[in-house]
């Protein structure tokens, strides 16, 4: 027996790849009467970068602060154009927007887990000739490491002009 599908965690990284997953991630939720959480997740700055930043770590704390309330922004931008396409009822479909600081493969793993979702949907980078050979790392990390059903949607060729820029 299939298990239901109730909580689907959509991870972005606010590509135009990961926009137009994000409308396969409406469909399924529209579907199976599901619930959506939002993640993108921050590659951490690393030591030896914010040593020679020389911000106080007040100022830090802003700067993160300010960043993620902007990507929530952003996020939360995701389901208006979602819904000039595929029609309402999106944002009652989201039921947490997520932007965490952290490593993305495993921020996307443990927030499947820690919410319980079903299934992950993400989008793939489509690079070149390469594209065709490789999937991206987060992707493949994720395959390599999660029990769950994930949906890995590609940008097709005919799609490149979806314009997710200027939520």
């Amino acid at each position: 027996m299939v298990p239901k599908i109730k909580k689907i965690l959509y991870a972005t990284d606010l590509s135009k790849n990961s926009s137009y997953a994000f409308l396969y991630a409406v469909d399924l939720a529209k579907k199976h009467d599901a619930k959506i959480i939002i993640l993108h997740a921050i590659e951490p700055i690393p030591a030896y970068a914010e040593a020679y930043g020389g911000l106080t770590s007040i100022q830090k704390k802003q700067q993160i602060d300010e960043m993620v309330e902007s990507m929530k922004n952003h996020l939360t931008g995701f389901c208006k154009k979602a819904e000039s396409q595929m029609g309402p009822p999106c944002a009652e479909l989201v039921s947490k927007i997520l932007v965490f600081t952290a490593y993305p493969p495993d921020a996307i793993l443990n927030t499947a887990d820690q919410e319980g979702c079903d299934v992950i949907v993400l989008g793939t980078h489509g690079k070149g000739f390469i594209s065709y050979a490789f999937l991206g790392s987060v992707s493949k990390s994720i395959l390599h490491r999660t029990q769950k059903p994930v949906f890995i949607i590609p940008l097709p060729s005919d799609k490149t002009a979806v314009d997710w820029d200027g939520i």
